[in-house]
């Protein structure tokens, strides 16, 4: 009976490479200190990551506008008064107050409202200096008297000239002699043009 047993577990016993039954207790003994090697999860592959590389905009480079560089100031030009003769010298001066230039044109603003009369010198003056006239005779006549006992034309002549937009165009002023209707009238003298031959002795 014992036989018959041990030749069972013989053949039981798995085999060997040979294909010879392997004793059941060899077999335990053989495998009593391997231990099974446990499954292990593998670790997904790490993938790496994306680089979003933006490049940066170029710096659009607006033109600064440059500011002109300051223009000097022109110097205040003095006033004009009858009689004053700033600007020229002593022999102009005394050449137009004696009457003694040729005039060239005659503005005559007699009879005039002063709102009328301001237009038509205006005018005139600038047509003259664009011409290149040199004196002008402006009559203003005696009219209507002011408050200051002098006639509304011949008082606000001299204000006139001294306005902006006139007063760059004349150089000097000057009471009319009596040919020329002396009170009533004036001698205005005007610049000379850029370029325009001659200059007056003492003009600036």
């Amino acid at each position: 009976m014992a036989e018959r047993e041990r030749q069972t577990s013989r053949a039981r016993a798995p085999a060997g490479r040979t294909g010879a039954p392997v004793d059941q207790d060899v077999w335990r003994a053989f495998t009593q200190g391997i231990a099974p090697i446990k499954g292990r999860e593998r670790a997904p592959a790490e993938r790496a990551p994306v680089v979003l590389k933006i490049e940066p905009k170029p710096a659009v480079r607006r033109a600064v506008p440059v500011p002109p560089p300051p223009q000097p100031k022109a110097p205040a030009l003095p006033e004009l008064k009858p009689g004053a003769s700033p600007g020229v010298d002593r022999r102009t001066a005394d050449r137009l107050r004696r009457g003694e230039f040729a005039i060239d044109v005659e503005i005559d603003l007699h009879g005039h409202t002063l709102e009328e009369a301001y237009r038509a010198l205006a005018i005139s003056i600038e047509k003259a200096s664009a011409a290149g006239h040199r004196c002008v005779l402006v009559i203003t006549g005696h009219g209507v008297r002011s408050s200051a006992g002098r006639g509304a034309l011949r008082e606000a002549l001299p204000r006139w000239l001294n306005e902006p937009a006139l007063r760059p165009r004349i150089l000097t002023l000057a009471p009319a002699q009596p040919k020329h209707g002396g009170q009533g009238a004036f001698y205005v003298l005007l610049k000379r043009r850029r370029g325009q031959i001659g200059k007056e002795v003492g003009e600036k």
